[in-house]
């Protein structure tokens, strides 16, 4: 648990809190007699905790957003491969109380129950310390990460751009790689996003797609 709350970032004042959020139905139907109730009541909260504080994010951060772009931009920042990221970074897959049945069959690795436990973890941290280090937790691994560009949402945002830009005839959309640091290992990428000869926004990311990506991402913004 110790290990867990350090990489965490945050120190539970009642730990039953966040054993609740490691167990998984299968464990408590099959230990009965431990009387643990499993985490999906507290992945529900987590659930609606989780998309205040990203609701709350995108509002301010975006503010001539439109509905539909924050609500779609939300889904992508909270959708399962999102999560199951995080759960990655925790190794919270090795935390979880699991059945043997679903131990057996993979359930450790199983992006649907890392993601849950995600949930369950944040509104286990709301509901032993309020919502200030349930954000913190949520910009560390979440919203930190799509600001520095190496979040990647399922949508495509090269797509996206290029669908917007179409719509008026004779536009001229480029993307420029203008730069690269660090080590051969660790490479980071930056590209421009240009409109008819006009710089209109930059990213970054570990690979030239991944860099096009975030800029193509910051250019609907600016745009729209």
């Amino acid at each position: 648990m110790q290990t867990l709350e350090t990489a965490l970032g945050y120190r539970f004042r009642d730990r039953d809190l966040l054993k609740n959020a490691l167990t998984h139905s299968s464990y408590s139907n099959e230990f009965r007699h431990e009387a643990l109730p499993c985490n999906e009541r507290l992945e529900f909260l987590g659930d609606a905790v989780l998309g205040f504080i990203t609701a709350d994010y995108l509002y301010r951060r975006f503010p001539g957003l439109s509905e539909g772009r924050m609500t779609r931009l939300r889904a992508d920042l909270v959708c399962e491969r999102s999560l199951s990221r995080v759960a990655e970074r925790l190794e919270l897959g090795s935390c979880l109380l699991l059945g043997h049945g679903e131990e057996c069959s993979g359930g450790r690795t199983r992006p649907s129950i890392n993601a849950d436990a995600v949930e369950a973890v944040i509104a286990a941290i709301f509901l032993d310390g309020g919502l200030a280090p349930a954000e913190a937790f949520v910009r560390r691994f979440i919203l930190d990460e799509f600001e520095a560009g190496n979040a990647r949402p399922d949508r495509d945002a090269k797509s996206e751009l290029q669908e917007l830009v179409q719509r008026k005839s004779g536009q001229l959309l480029e993307y420029r790689h203008v730069g690269e640091s660090g080590p051969d290992h660790q490479k980071i990428f930056s590209v421009e996003v240009w409109l008819n000869g006009r710089r209109v926004a930059a990213g970054q990311g570990t690979s030239k797609k991944e860099a096009e990506q975030h800029a193509a991402l910051q250019a609907l913004e600016a745009l729209q």
